[in-house]
Order: structure tokens, then C-alpha cells, then sequence
């Protein structure tokens, strides 16, 4: 197999060919490990390899599994496999080695999958952008220029360079959709409680954590929900079956749908030209194939970001560090996390129980706000994401925030708190960048990025479908119907 036939397959086509004898896994994993050593170095998507394990877990492949000997890489933060280096993208975790694998690691290779590497993350998938200090920028295969997005960001330039065709990716405020947006791929945030997050964790960031994929075929996402189903025990959410696998509905049609749409932009920016034109021409496409497709204002306002579920990850953030911390025997460092990090680890402490149960009681009035949109329409269509993709550092600290950071860090918790209005409105700039697709993890609800338009810069534009809590059927039906990836 050349690479370019490889290229031209989704991972259910290429574990068609090992089924048939066309080709073997060894074979297909020394093209994809090839194609690593060709492009990782200016795209830096790999961070950990271990080729030589992944040609140990070829002779223990089932060769009808559904994804027999499709070679795939692990997300260096969520899922973990017994002895490799497992970082989250943090110096306090660099020498860190997997004493197990995940419950959802083990479904991966039941399912037949070759893992051979890790890919990049930015420090605890904390920044939508994918640009850590200890494991360098992710670069877009589009133009190295550009961010890749994150914070699944060295998966999704991983798909999107050819050298996989699916890859892991998790998503607590979009981190599956964002880079899969910025790439052209297909990437679906399940329902909350769809995929096991044990047995290391029960739930993360207050529920709005879930495992996932990006992928550039629909029915490779669909498949790999099917095969990774199910909760462990001990897990704090148990959700029902699908009526029929999701690999099923991919080829069902949707029937007519109600669709509301928007491209308002919450934070009271102007909404990227690139932005409305993917979302006009989802509509268009959505109206030609019979859909009722009705512009609506948001259900949401921006605070629920800038202000709760922000309050919710440096809680979050810090009770891990601590958790980290009493694992080893000893606290945190400054040194061993970036700056802004370690800002958050302090803030999270000057935060009180009171405020931080607050938060999380306010996320019920947005679960409430969406249910009630849902009563009237199937999906929710807008953009994927508040801007086109930017030029990597753009969103880093400018230099009255490196000052104001060094001086809240050296002066403690007092001018923490002092200066929280100044965190607010860092906050505010990350949000604007992804103003939408957070509503979905606070929600629970299903969400997923279609690659439907490119910029006129060359840079690909994703438009994003939210339907009903545990309604991925309707997903995955109407990504069938309009995906622009056809295998075969």
C-alpha cells in the first residue's frame, strides 16, 4: 500500500482491508509511523512514541475486530496506557509513567486499534489552543502558522496530516470540536456519561468532562461510540443503551428536522465574516434537503462562561494539583507549572466552598434555558467557533498581563483576589474564541463540528450542531446525510 492509498481511507475501510488480507497491521502502522517521522517535526503533533510496544499489540489483534490493525495515537491527557509517559502537557507531571490502562483504553484495543504514540496537549487541556511550555506548539496542517486549536490539538493535526485516520481526543469546553473545526474533521462531544472516565476518575470538572474522538469520516466517530459505550463500576453516571448503534443511524435519514440557528456572538464582538458565510451555507444545504431551519437568538448569556464555568475549572484545576500533590507526599511548585496555571492553582484556593457550590447550582439555569429551546426545535446550528483560526501566540499574555501575572504570583492570595476582575477579562478574551461550544458541557447535551466551509485564507470553518441530552441518533443521522467526506 502506498501512502497515498493509505491517506485515502477512513479506519473502517482500512480494518476492511486486514479483514480481507489486502493488507496487514504491521503494515499499515510502518506507513503511519513513516508518515510520523516524515511531518512531526514540523507539525510537532507526537510527543510520546513507542513503536516497538505498538508492534507487541499487533500479535495480540483480533483480525475481525472492528478496527483491526488501525493504527491510532492517545491523547497525552484523560486516557491512560499502562507504561508509557503520561504528562497532561505539565512539568509536575513530565516523568509521570501509567501504572494502568483506563476502562476506555481497554475497549480501544478490544476494538482493535494499534496505539503507537501520544499526542499534544496544552498544560491540563486548560487553554483552547494547543502551545504548552514543556511540550511546544501543535501547527496546523493547513498553515504552520496557525493554531491547530486544542485542546485535543496534536490529534486532530494528526488526522489531518495523514497520519491516522482517527484519533483520541477529549472535551471539557469543546476540546474536541475546536481543533476539529480548525483542521476540517468531524468531531462529536457525546452526552455526558456516554464513556467511562474510570477508573481513575468518576467525573471532571464538574461533569462537563467526556472521552472522545476527531476523526474525518462521520461513521468512524459513530463506530467508535458503539465500541466505547459503557459505564464502570463505581461510575456517577449511568446512561440507557441507543435504541440501534450509532454506526446504524449514519445511513438512516433524518427526516425533517427543526433547526434553530444563530450567528449572534455573545460576547458582543463582530462576528467573523468566515463565520457567517459557513453558517448561510449550512442553511442553504439544510433548507435544500427539506429541513425547517429558523434564525432564533442564543439560549444562553455569556456569564455562564466568563464567570461560572470558569470558577468551575480553577476549582477543578486546583483540587487535581492537590490531588497530585498528596499522591507524591508533597504540594505543588511554582516552577513546576506555567504561570497562568499556577495563577489559577492560587485562585482556587482563595475560592470559597459557598461560591463554588454556587457556580455549579447555576449551571441549572442554562440546562433549564436549552431544554426549553429544545421543545421547539431538534438542533441548535452556529458557528463552531467565535473566530476563523489565529496565528499561534495570539492569545498568549500580552505584556501588561505577563506584568500583572508576576505580580499577583509574587504577592500571594490577597492580590489574587485583588485582581480577580483582571482574571475575568482574560477569561473574556479565551471565551471570545470559543463562545459556544462550552454550552454543551455544561448541559451534557451532545455536540458535534462539521467541516462545511473554507476561509478565503485557506483555513477550514466549522459549523456546530447541539441536539438534545442523549439524542446523538439525530447527530449522527443528519451528519450522514450532509457530510462532505464520502468513503468509498
Amino acid at each position: 500500500m502506498t501512502f497515498d492509498e493509505y491517506r485515502s481511507y477512513d479506519a473502517t475501510a482500512l480494518a476492511a482491508l486486514v479483514k480481507k488480507k489486502e493488507v496487514t497491521p504491521l503494515e499499515l502502522l510502518e506507513l503511519a509511523i513513516k508518515r510520523t517521522e516524515e511531518v512531526n517535526p514540523q507539525y510537532n503533533a507526537v510527543v510520546t512514541k513507542f513503536y516497538d510496544m505498538a508492534k507487541e499489540q499487533i500479535k495480540a489483534v483480533d483480525p475481525t475486530a472492528p478496527f483491526a490493525g488501525v493504527p491510532y495515537l492517545l491523547k497525552d491527557l484523560g486516557p491512560q496506557l499502562k507504561g508509557t509517559r503520561y504528562t497532561c502537557g505539565s512539568r509536575i507531571l513530565q516523568h509521570n509513567i501509567s501504572a494502568a490502562n483506563s476502562a476506555v483504553t481497554d475497549k480501544m484495543l478490544k476494538a482493535g486499534l494499534v496505539i503507537f504514540g501520544k499526542t499534544n496537549v496544552p498544560e491540563f487541556g486548560i487553554t483552547p489552543f494547543t502551545e504548552s511550555e514543556l511540550l511546544g506548539p501543535t501547527r496546523n496542517p493547513y498553515n504552520t502558522e496557525y493554531t491547530t486549536g486544542g485542546s485535543s490539538g496534536g490529534s486532530a493535526t494528526a488526522v489531518a496530516a495523514g497520519i491516522v485516520p482517527m484519533a483520541s481526543g477529549n472535551d471539557g469546553g469543546g476540546s474536541i470540536r475546536i481543533p476539529a473545526s480548525c483542521c476540517g474533521l468531524f468531531g462529536l462531544k457525546p452526552s455526558r456519561g456516554r464513556v467511562s472516565l474510570g477508573p481513575e476518575n468518576g467525573e471532571l470538572w464538574g461533569g462537563a468532562v467526556c472521552e472522545g474522538v476527531v476523526s474525518k469520516s462521520v461513521r468512524d466517530s459513530a463506530l467508535y461510540y458503539d465500541l466505547i459505550f459503557g459505564n464502570t463500576e463505581g461510575d456517577p453516571y449511568i446512561i440507557a443503551k441507543p435504541e440501534k448503534p450509532f454506526a446504524e443511524e449514519v445511513n438512516t435519514p433524518p427526516g425533517k428536522l427543526r433547526i434553530g440557528y444563530s450567528t449572534e456572538h455573545p460576547f458582543d464582538v463582530k462576528q467573523d465574516e468566515e463565520n457567517i458565510k459557513a453558517v448561510e451555507k449550512t442553511v442553504q444545504l439544510l433548507r435544500s434537503l427539506g429541513h425547517e431551519v429558523t434564525e432564533v437568538k442564543l439560549p444562553f448569556k455569556k456569564e455562564i462562561m466568563t464567570q461560572i464555568l470558569y470558577a468551575m475549572v480553577y476549582g477543578e484545576l486546583s483540587a487535581m494539583l492537590d490531588y497530585i500533590g498528596e499522591g507524591r507526599g508533597s504540594k505543588p511548585k511554582r516552577h513546576e507549572l506555567e504561570p497562568n496555571n499556577w495563577l489559577l492553582y492560587k485562585l482556587g484556593h482563595s475560592f470559597s466552598a459557598n461560591s463554588f457550590a454556587l457556580a455549579k447550582l447555576k449551571w441549572n439555569e442554562t440546562n433549564r434555558a436549552l431544554a426549553a429551546f429544545h421543545q421547539q426545535y431538534d438542533l441548535l446550528l452556529t458557528p463552531t467557533l467565535g473566530m476563523r483560526p489565529f496565528k499561534i501566540g495570539s492569545l498568549q499574555n500580552n505584556a501588561f498581563e505577563q506584568v500583572a501575572l508576576r505580580v499577583m504570583n509574587a504577592l500571594g492570595i490577597s492580590s489574587i483576589v485583588k485582581y480577580t476582575g483582571l482574571i475575568e477579562k482574560t477569561a473574556g478574551k479565551i471565551f471570545s474564541w470559543i463562545p459556544y461550544a462550552p454550552l454543551a458541557n455544561i448541559t451534557g447535551q451532545p455536540s458535534m463540528t462539521m467541516p462545511l466551509h473554507m476561509s478565503a485564507d485557506g483555513l477550514p470553518v466549522g459549523v456546530m450542531f447541539t441536539g438534545r441530552l442523549n439524542d446523538e441518533a439525530t447527530l449522527f443521522r443528519l451528519a450522514g446525510q450532509i457530510s462532505p467526506y464520502k468513503q468509498g
